[in-house]
């Protein structure tokens, strides 16, 4: 089968095309042949390890000290079709279509792969695709889909607050917008010049152009503010806090965490980091939300698997609109 394989440590071209054996699923995997993936941020830091150093260290040991060796095929999100299924599988059978994330496990840069029925921990999630759904659509929602919820979740939105999104153009941004909407609230999404029609588009009361006005000093304040990608200044955002508002951060650094600590116990604003719940049930929420249409994945770009290459170099302009799609089959 083709698969894209991750040879070095570095730049987009560390990705090549090769020919790879087809894997063959245990008794609790399914064989999925993949028709869509994505081209996500996290795939690029990963790729570069540009990541801070207490996270890029342990996942250097775990992927291979040197260059990748456990890990040699990237990306983590996909829709396909179920092919076969090992002899323990219940929930799945060959023919159903499938959409999910997969975590450290990656492996979507290729036609096929094998996923445990329940992922657990680190290993991702698989669930039924949304019906009406493409498979380039339906590979856009898992990460930034359920890294929305779950954030947006810790804050309990109710309808009325006023909320401000950090990197609201993004992938988890996008989500992050329609669903505080959803709720009721008043959102003002932060972002580049290039993606504020967009924002309007999917619902935002409000944008700024980061590139042009710092939120921070505007006069604003909010109830919530969910940064999605750890760019918005940390006392600053506490001043745009009302009292008891949230501040929600999805990458803080240790010296932010640190921060964070003395200020909760100074202030009646709560800080709090986030990281995305990978389940199963989340998953059928974000399901039944898209099939409802109150929600829908933003799709920048696609690009065939043998144009991953480029697609990793348009993602790190930081110009992408939601999410870039990678064909597969």
């Amino acid at each position: 089968m083709k698969a894209i394989v991750w040879t070095a440590y570095g730049p987009p071209d560390v990705l090549q095309l090769k020919e790879v054996e087809k894997p063959t699923p245990k008794d609790n995997e399914v064989l999925i042949k993949i028709h869509a993936a994505t081209a996500a941020t996290p795939d690029t830091e990963i790729r570069r390890l540009k990541l801070p150093f207490l996270f890029a260290l342990p996942l250097r040991l775990y992927m291979g000290v040197i260059k990748p060796t456990r890990i040699t095929i990237l990306g983590t999100e996909f829709a396909g079709e179920v092919e076969s299924a090992g002899k323990d599988v219940t929930r799945f059978k060959p023919g159903d279509q499938v959409f999910g994330y997969t975590g450290l496990g990656m492996g979507t840069y290729a036609e096929y792969m094998c996923l445990q029925e329940y992922p657990s921990g680190f290993a991702g999630v698989l669930g039924t695709k949304p019906v009406n759904m493409t498979y380039e659509e339906a590979a856009a929602i898992p990460f930034g889909g359920l890294e929305a919820l779950h954030s947006l979740g810790k804050a309990d939105i109710r309808r009325g607050q006023k909320v401000l999104i950090v990197g609201a153009g993004g992938s988890i941004g996008t989500y992050a917008v329609q669903l505080a909407k959803y709720y009721g609230a008043e959102v003002t999404g932060v972002d580049h010049t290039v993606k504020l029609d967009m924002l309007r588009s999917i619902g935002a009361d409000h944008v700024v152009d980061f590139t042009r006005e710092d939120f921070t000093k505007n006069g604003q304040t909010y109830d919530v503010i969910l940064d999605t990608i750890d760019k918005s200044p940390f006392s600053g955002s506490l001043r745009s806090l009302n009292e008891h508002g949230i501040y929600l951060n999805a990458n803080p650094g240790v010296f932010d965490r640190i921060r964070w600590h003395w200020a909760s116990k100074r202030s009646t604003k709560k800080v709090i980091p986030w990281a995305g719940d990978y389940s199963t049930n989340n998953l059928l929420v974000l399901k039944e939300l898209i099939e409802a249409g109150k929600i829908r994945p933003v799709i920048d770009r696609c690009y065939p698997l043998e144009q991953i290459v480029e697609a990793h170099r348009y993602v790190e302009t930081g110009l992408k609109k939601g999410n870039v799609v990678v064909k597969v089959g």
